[in-house]
């Protein structure tokens, strides 16, 4: 049997666990206690660094995502940390930790802020790991130093808490997040109340109708948590696995839950559609719209103005057709006389993990300073 050593230029992965006093008790019911990763870069346990402290970036993953999965094996391409482990080694960006939180939720997962519908994820982040990650290693614990970076809802993410809390984070990159929710979410959403209406009661009949709105707009009539209900019941062997319409629909009943939540409403949160007309409910929408990038940057140009860097970027080919939200994103910053780096390349929402060879080596110069 031969012995294989790490190799010297290879960083390792530190697991933790870490009992969150935020996520005890949170609505859904979701865990509180959880595995933390983190990437300590091989210049972290060399002799001659024993005393040095390094940059920190945060890796928030996206909608039905969690840090554990950018960690595994992938065909014919690179994990996450050997995407690091190579621009580290080629001098493409300095030595970093980076760390991998765990924020999956019952509802798929969540868009780092917090809700009293889902659970307080922007306190979990700011008032928990940042802390507990600096007290376990040695990085340089300011927000000068620090740094978060993800795709999709974790683009989002790292947009919203670049906006929030300039004093905890640094710099931020964003990758194909959420934004201008009128395009993004506005154009699932008949399709996803009529998957919806699967599970409603009683379910549609051919024939003679007459139609009525919904006796309480904007709240489940039952058929949400019914359809809760049928996402929790599938088998954990993979026999009956979620199709791709209820993802969907669970994606958008989670951003019901995120950015108009209500504990007096059903699921504690409220709907911004009828149920039964499709009708839109305009005071509910604009509850949402205070919540899209695009409508916040005047709001926080003050706070957006103190990071270090921006970075943004997404595929000009986008399903979802994010670039409309990022151009617009991108404009207002301008207007706003807010310095960022804007890209646009020829790809989709999928499979842009290549993109973060630009991103983490803007983050590492942007914090180094």
């Amino acid at each position: 049997m031969t012995a294989v050593s790490a190799s010297p230029t290879s960083g390792r992965i530190v697991t933790l666990m870490h009992d969150s006093a935020v996520l005890r008790d949170n609505p859904l019911g979701d865990p509180h206690q959880r595995k933390l990763y983190v990437y300590l870069p091989a210049a972290y346990d060399s002799p001659r660094n024993a005393h040095r402290r390094f940059i920190t970036l945060y890796d928030l993953a996206g909608f039905t995502s969690s840090g554990l999965s950018h960690l595994n094996w992938r065909n014919f391409d690179e994990n996450l940390p050997e995407k690091l482990d190579r621009l580290i080694r080629t001098k493409r960006m300095p030595p970093v930790i980076v760390v991998f939180p765990d924020c999956f939720t019952r509802l798929g997962g969540n868009q780092y802020i917090n809700s009293s519908a889902i659970g307080d994820y922007a306190d979990y982040l700011n008032q928990e790991l940042v802390p507990f990650v600096d007290n376990e290693f040695r990085t340089l614990a300011d927000a000068r130093h620090r740094g978060c970076f993800g795709k999709s809802s974790g683009g989002f993410g790292a947009m919203r808490l670049g906006m929030a809390y300039p004093n905890i984070w640094g710099a931020i990159a964003n990758h194909s997040g959420d934004a201008y929710f009128d395009f993004v979410y506005g154009a699932e959403w008949p399709a996803v109340l009529t998957h919806l209406q699967k599970f409603a009661a009683p379910t549609p009949r051919p024939g003679k109708h007459i139609v009525r709105p919904q006796s309480s707009p904007g709240e489940d009539d039952g058929r949400v948590q019914r359809f809760l209900a049928h996402v929790s019941s599938r088998p954990p062997n993979g026999e009956q696995p979620v199709s791709s319409k209820d993802i969907m629909s669970l994606m958008l009943v989670a951003m019901a839950a995120t950015y108009d939540p209500n504990p007096d409403a059903p699921n504690g949160s409220n709907l911004p559609f009828d149920l039964n007309t499709g009708e839109r409910i305009d005071t509910r929408w604009r509850t949402w719209l205070k919540h899209d990038p695009i409508n916040r940057v005047r709001a926080e140009k003050t706070r957006l103005a103190k990071l270090r860097g921006i970075y943004i970027d997404c595929g000009w080919q986008d399903q979802f057709h994010i670039h409309y939200g990022s151009r617009q994103l991108s404009m207002r910053l301008n207007q706003c006389g807010i310095s960022h780096r804007y890209e646009e390349f020829a790809g989709t929402h999928s499979g842009v993990d290549h993109r973060l060879d630009i991103s983490l080596p803007f983050l590492a110069k942007a914090l180094k300073g």
